[in-house]
């Protein structure tokens, strides 16, 4: 441990990482010394697993520090921690953000500080309190406009660790990514737990796309915004015209498809079918030839058959995806899915293999596709970078980090582009 400053470590999804920044900031701002902080993941039962496994590794190596933990599954199953002989507290996702509990944990406080701090998360209604400048790589900056979610999906414990759906201000956010233009940066990556829900709690409720719409209006010396995870059911007008319209939003959408069948999604409470789907693939496609996709599909959902597992496979390929996120089914207690009849879990790793493998061959097709072709891209070392669509670039030279340079795409191998 190096002069006493917390160590953090996070686990999960960009918004677990730009939580931690917040958290970095709220601690060094108390005089927080000699902690160890992990922001844990809640979205599998091997995301926890993995979060207990990281707990017992850095009490070991930092067996003097004061060992914290928040995040997602400290939120959802705080007693689970409680119960650690390595942990010393305990801090639900909207405590971590707040000064308090962190001028709480400083060496000079005197007063009495419950192990246990996590209230209910669905009491909470504000999101701007822990906006920070800047995190990310030199490059590339992330800022979260919406948290929670409103949505309750059969397999997702996720709404009751981040709760309800609130949104950050269009005015807000849009002063924030000015500040981030003025320091440098050339791309910024909107975020949130449930993105294309953002404004339905701000008045005269406003869609994602006008957002994205109004960031890029008003702030013209942007030269790349790119979007997260979205739910393609809910994608608005003005965002498909933003897509069809706009070259500073980057031709890449990550979807939040789960799965390929019909019944499955509805046994899953997705508000979408799988010609939903692939109807909005082909119509982004249409507005903008050039785009790519990236989805997140679960394999081994409970009741999933042979031939519903089929209907994913098939969907990479009807969908036009690159980009695969696979995650192989894992009950969370607390779901309905976790009631559901189980498929086995030889059958899942199969499935999941497959889909994976799928994903891959896709990715080859993408990447040669690129060759011989100029890209703009995005320095994020001096020798990797990514183009628009999110593709990796190697170079043999340094580049500036966190520049934006033309590069003609001269081979590829498995994973990434090689630039000439």
């Amino acid at each position: 441990m190096t002069a006493r400053t917390p160590i953090f470590s996070t686990l999960g999804c960009r918004l677990n990482s730009y939580e931690t920044q917040a958290m970095r900031d709220l601690a060094a701002q108390a005089g927080v010394e000699g902690a160890v902080v992990v922001n844990t993941c809640a979205v599998t039962a091997q995301a926890v697993r993995k979060a207990r496994q990281e707990i017992r590794r850095l009490k070991r190596e930092n067996p003097q520090a004061r060992l914290i933990v928040t995040g997602c599954a400290a939120q959802t199953e705080p007693q689970t921690f409680a119960a650690m002989d390595e942990v010393d507290a305990v801090i639900g996702n909207s405590e971590k953000m707040q000064p308090d509990t962190w001028a709480r944990l400083a060496p000079d406080f005197t007063g009495e500080t419950e192990r246990v701090q996590v209230d209910d998360i669905m009491s909470v209604r504000e999101t701007a309190g822990h906006l920070i400048d800047g995190f990310g790589t030199r490059s590339r900056a992330y800022v979260q406009v919406q948290n929670g979610c409103d949505h309750r999906c059969t397999f997702c414990i996720i709404p009751y660790g981040r709760g309800n759906s609130r949104s950050v201000p269009a005015g807000v956010v849009v002063e924030q990514i000015k500040r981030l233009v003025d320091r440098g940066f050339n791309e910024v990556v909107l975020t949130g737990v449930d993105l294309t829900s953002w404004g339905a709690d701000l008045p005269a409720q406003p869609r994602l796309g006008d957002l994205v719409m109004r960031i890029l209006r008003l702030v013209p010396d942007l030269p790349r915004l790119r979007i997260s995870s979205i739910d393609s059911i809910e994608a608005d007008d003005n965002l498909m015209q933003a897509i069809a319209t706009e070259p500073r939003l980057m031709p890449h959408l990550h979807l939040s498809l789960q799965h390929g069948d019909d019944l499955i999604l509805k046994r899953m409470k997705r508000r979408h079918l799988r010609d939903d789907a692939i109807r909005f693939c082909e119509e982004a496609r249409r507005l903008r030839p050039d785009i790519t996709f990236g989805a997140d599909i679960i394999a081994g959902f409970p009741t999933e058959t042979e031939a519903m597992f089929d209907n994913s496979l098939r969907l990479v390929a009807d969908c036009g995806l690159t980009w695969l996120h696979v995650f192989p089914f894992s009950p969370r207690a607390g779901t309905p899915a976790a009631r559901m009849p189980q498929v086995d879990g030889r059958a899942i790793k199969d499935r999941a293999a497959r889909l994976r493998a799928a994903g891959k061959a896709r990715v080859a097709a993408h990447l040669a596709a690129q060759v011989g072709r100029d890209h703009p891209v995005l320095m994020e070392s001096p020798r990797m970078g990514r183009t628009p669509h999110f593709a990796e670039v190697a170079f043999g030279s340094d580049r500036p980090e966190g520049a934006i340079v033309t590069a003609r795409m001269a081979g590829h191998d498995a994973s990434q582009l090689t630039a000439a």
